[in-house]
């Protein structure tokens, strides 16, 4: 065992239940923006692929302040929503908004790839029988893009996980609040004689990595097999 410290449990739960809603809030949004990209053209799409891909290319720290400037108590948003007693900055919530931001590329990207094989056919000959847009992509293009959704959630969980940089920036390293296992784990880098409990949440942090890789390629090996056969 390796004789985790409470705090160090409150920072695992923390960072399962930060990642957790990060992915399931982004992904409706991911699947609607790889749909787009996939399968529409459009006046700016290159402009919005490149919006979307720019978390991950900005200094996470830059995402940060940025959500902070904007999202803060006194941001352009920010305080209208702190009116409405919604509050993102030092606060957990807001420690999910970032995470979920810094990991929705990846989710995007995954998806955006699974729409993009689907056979435009099956699509013609879903119409064909009287289906409508709405009704031929839950029942045809989702079950076909499953293993790229599934895919995308892990990247994203992943992500969220382990993201630093833009968190610290806009909720900052409040243990029980927004202390996550990669903000605990530089907080003890920065406290003499305390590189074992770093290294325990490090282990932790690479066993639930793993294990989240292994589940996701046993459910997309499923979803393949289901939809698309041997």
């Amino acid at each position: 065992m390796l004789n985790l410290t409470p705090d160090e449990w409150t920072a695992i739960r923390l960072s399962l239940r930060i990642a957790f809603v990060a992915t399931i809030v982004a992904l409706p949004f991911g699947i609607a923006v790889a749909w787009l990209l996939a399968r529409k053209n459009f006046w700016g799409k290159s402009l919005l692929d490149g919006v979307v891909h720019l978390p991950l290319v900005l200094p996470p720290v830059v995402t940060g302040y940025l959500l902070l400037i904007t999202l803060g108590r006194k941001g352009l948003i920010g305080g209208f929503l702190a009116d409405l007693g919604i509050v993102f900055s030092f606060r957990w919530t807001g420690a999910a908004l970032a995470c979920g931001i810094m990991g929705f590329p990846l989710l995007v990207r995954a998806i955006r790839l699974s729409f993009e094989v689907i056979d435009r056919r099956l699509e013609d000959a879903a119409a064909t029988l009287g289906a409508n847009r709405v009704w031929t992509f839950l029942t045809v293009m989702l079950p076909l893009a499953l293993p790229g959704i599934i895919a995308g959630m892990v990247l994203c969980f992943a992500k969220a996980l382990g993201e630093f940089g833009a968190t610290i920036t806009f909720v900052s390293n409040i243990p029980g609040e927004t202390q996550t296992i990669s903000a605990a784990i530089y907080t003890y880098t920065q406290i003499p004689n305390a590189d074992a409990a770093a290294l325990r949440l490090v282990v932790v942090a690479v066993v639930i990595s793993l294990a989240a890789l292994i589940v996701s390629e046993w459910f997309a090996r499923r979803a393949g097999l289901r939809y698309h056969g041997d």
